[in-house]
């Protein structure tokens, strides 16, 4: 009768190496799947991290440096490729920072993004004269850029606002109640009915407002902080943004404690 034999060769070497390979694999597909970032996603990822915080930054994908041309009617072009954004208000807030970087108007308008909007600050000197509410042709030209990237993105908009301020003139006597109330109005009427005339978007989602020299930026006391208040401001909200108050828009554009700077 033979004896059974004991030992031999143990298989249980393949129940790791079959778990390295299985390893190996989610690492691939890991590294596959984040080879190709969703914008949206992950603008949603960086708001979550900064729920609070204005966007002065667009997130697109490809997002190079270019020295491209830039055309207001088509893409932004840069390299041979066209940029990927989350959405056609990201676009729209993207040319808008373009057109202002590329013409050199840097120092006279300001373009910045928050959740849900486009801030737009245009000092005065760009759209009007002083004491004037006829609009100059420097800012009709600077208007009709504008309306044209706008059109194109109509549908994204809930509306648009135009507020018009003034300045106080001297750094103790506050300016005379009817011309300031009527020039910061005017002013901001004149560029609304010019974008009207523009047919870009349906006339009930603009609205105009005149705040004299009520909503400062800066003090009264030197003649440069005195033009800082001189202005004209745009925002444009997204269609299903949150509604804000104007203080809201102030804290996070110009910043806490900027708002409301008094004499």
């Amino acid at each position: 009768m033979k004896k059974k034999r004991s030992g031999g060769v143990s298989n249980e070497w393949l129940n790791t190496y079959s778990d390295m390979v299985t390893l190996l694999l989610c690492f691939f597909v890991l590294l596959y799947s984040i080879s190709s970032v969703d914008s949206a996603k992950w603008k949603m990822i960086v708001k979550s991290f900064n729920p609070t915080d204005a966007e002065v930054s667009q997130i697109v994908e490809n997002a190079e440096e270019t020295d491209g041309n830039y055309d207001v009617e088509g893409n932004v072009l840069g390299n041979g490729e066209d940029y990927q954004f989350a959405d056609d208000f990201d676009e729209m807030y993207y040319k808008l920072s373009k057109y202002v970087e590329v013409n050199g108007l840097s120092a006279d308008v300001e373009v910045t993004k928050g959740d849900g909007y486009t801030f737009i600050t245009f000092r005065n000197n760009i759209f009007f004269d002083g004491d004037s509410y006829v609009l100059k042709q420097e800012g009709k030209n600077v208007l009709d850029q504008l309306c044209k990237i706008i059109k194109d993105v109509n549908n994204s908009i809930g509306e648009i606002q135009i507020l018009g301020h003034t300045s106080q003139a001297s750094p103790t006597e506050p300016n005379e109640i009817q011309s300031d109330r009527f020039l910061s109005s005017d002013r901001a009427a004149e560029v609304l009915v010019y974008m009207q005339k523009k047919n870009i978007i349906d006339p009930d989602k603009l609205v105009s407002i005149g705040f004299g020299q009520f909503r400062p930026i800066s003090s009264f006391d030197t003649r440069e902080s005195r033009a800082k208040n001189r202005r004209v401001e745009i925002i444009i909200s997204k269609n299903d943004s949150v509604v804000r108050s104007l203080d809201n828009y102030y804290n996070e554009v110009y910043g806490t404690g900027e708002a409301k700077v008094q004499n």
